[in-house]
């Protein structure tokens, strides 16, 4: 009972996060390490040729993700 309302509560303040890429808002995404990318970003991502100029958008963009350190 109280996961519902907890989950429910989530819901309904969750606006969105920041995609890498497009750097727009977004509700859907999947995350790569400690970044979002939106799930039309990552359409576009796989369907991109490499040698199709907006690929390289792509791998400049994706350079901002870091991977997350762990501190033991």
């Amino acid at each position: 009972m109280e996961v519902e309302s907890l989950s429910s509560l989530l819901t309904e303040r969750h606006i969105g996060e920041t995609c890498v890429i497009c750097e727009q808002m977004k509700m859907r995404g999947i995350h790569l390490y400690t970044s979002f990318i939106c799930t039309d970003c990552e359409h576009d991502l796989i369907h991109t040729d490499t040698d199709h100029p907006k690929y390289k958008f792509f791998l400049k963009q994706l350079k901002k993700v870091n991977t997350p350190e762990i501190f033991s």
